[in-house]
């Protein structure tokens, strides 16, 4: 079974069909203690323990039923939008699940706590199903409520060693009352024993889920890589594709503009010759950039930088730069020594900047500020425009994702920009409240971090 905390529907069903398993095992030993063996067991009580396990494991197969058909109607249609928006809904399934474990693993151990009490106590040589739940418990229940039923357990052999109804033929008459050695020396072993398990468990636990973790993050690393391979790719294509008819236009009005200087032509004519020189250089830089962008830019010069310089390189190619506040840093801050690829990097921080431009609207604003942060230097980009949505802060970054007019915009900008701050060992995050802005948090690694970034 899967170790992750919280549980989800595939850890649950597991939980559902050991807990039906336990209800079989008790009634099959309870049958077999007192009509196989003949031992004199008070019948009312422990079949009615065991019926409160089977009617609450039909409530949990109720609840996870309606649950999987919950989750397999919003799954119906398998795009990434749709499983992205659907994440937060599966959290909170999760968090249910966590707490109707953690429920049923405690009504467990004092049902069996009162099992015991009803057939001879610690002395029992079931008692040492306390180990099976704290082992269950440390494996599906987050780490302290794992010590929790620990300490539960404890507890409960503890009143076990004086409160109990004798069995006869369990326990010698001569030591009904008595605290003897054999008694106390099991109350130790189990006690001790629980600790050791719920240590055990718990610390596997914790690093097979966060092994998962780390297999999980490799496997979004290895996906976004792909996704930029294809974009590589169709960029260069489209690039030799538009090169042809854009040689062709250039040429053509090149030779059209020299026919028209031999000759008496209106001045509209002529400007709008040369409005498609314009375009047509526009477009060069238009391809120029998008093979450099999507292009592997991480594999240019790598240098040794520092945060005012790398500010001063974002800015030189900013749009309207007289709509950006640079907020001034402390000079240990702009003084901060960076490795990493310039230009790539002033490229990422200016597409945040110019989307902050383009959503701030006319006349709006955008806020540079820099700081530094746990041998971090952060980068928090403010606009002033109406903010995201959380649908739109959930697909911030896809591929050709975008809130731009149509024209406005390929939707590669932030994909590209996450790509090349992830590579560099940093993060990207945006926080938004509708109708204040957005805010884009860029995090990259000092050089004298300890953690020198190179490209992947």
């Amino acid at each position: 079974m899967p170790f992750i905390t919280p549980i989800h529907l595939g850890t649950s069903a597991w939980l559902l069909r050991l807990r039906w398993f336990a209800v079989f095992g008790q009634l099959v030993t309870v049958f077999a203690a007192g009509l196989l063996v003949g031992t004199a067991l008070p019948w009312v009580p422990l079949l009615s323990l065991i019926a409160v396990t089977a009617v609450t494991n039909v409530a949990f197969a109720i609840w996870l039923r309606r649950a999987r058909r919950e989750k397999a109607n919003q799954t119906a249609d398998r795009t990434d939008h749709a499983l992205q928006v659907d994440q937060s809904v599966s959290s909170n399934r999760d968090a249910q699940a966590d707490s109707i474990a953690t429920f049923l693993m405690v009504l467990d151990l004092i049902t069996l706590t009162c099992m015991l009490y009803f057939s001879g106590g610690i002395d029992n040589p079931f008692s040492l199903f306390y180990l099976v739940n704290l082992a269950v418990g440390g494996v599906i229940l987050r780490p302290q409520w794992a010590w929790v039923l620990a300490a539960m357990a404890i507890a409960g052999c503890t009143l076990l060693m004086f409160l109990f109804m004798p069995i006869e033929g369990l326990i010698e008459p001569q030591r009904y009352g008595q605290l003897s050695p054999h008694t106390v020396g099991l109350f130790i072993a189990y006690a001790t024993c629980a600790s050791v398990v719920t240590h055990f468990v718990t610390r596997t636990a914790a690093e097979l889920t966060r092994s998962e973790r780390l297999l999980r993050e490799t496997q979004a690393a290895n996906q976004r890589a792909q996704r930029l391979e294809g974009l590589t790719t169709l960029a260069a294509g489209a690039a030799h594709e538009l090169a042809s008819p854009l040689s062709t236009i250039d040429v053509i009005a090149r030779e059209l503009g020299r026919h028209l200087q031999d000759c008496e032509t209106p001045e509209s004519v002529r400007q709008d010759v040369r409005l498609i020189d314009q375009q047509l250089e526009i477009c060069r830089q238009i391809l120029r950039r998008m093979r450099g962008a999507v292009g592997d830019s991480m594999a240019g010069s790598w240098d040794r930088t520092t945060v005012g310089d790398l500010i001063d390189c974002a800015l030189e190619g900013v749009r309207d730069p007289d709509r950006v506040d640079v907020e001034d840093a402390p000079e240990s801050v702009e003084g901060q020594s960076l490795w990493l690829p310039q230009e790539a990097v002033a490229q990422a921080i200016r597409n945040l900047i110019h989307n902050g431009l383009d959503a701030s609207g006319p006349g709006g604003r955008v806020k540079l500020e820099t700081s530094s942060e746990n041998s971090q230097v952060v980068f928090l980009i403010r606009d002033s425009g109406r903010g995201m949505t959380d649908e739109e802060l959930v697909r911030a970054g896809e591929p050709f994702y975008t809130t731009k007019e149509p024209g406005r915009g390929m939707g590669l900008g932030l994909f590209l920009t996450r790509n090349v701050v992830s590579r560099l060992g940093g993060s990207l995050d945006f926080q938004s409240v509708q109708g204040q802005g957005t805010i884009a948090t860029v995090k990259l690694p000092c050089a004298d971090s300890g953690v020198r970034s190179a490209p992947v």
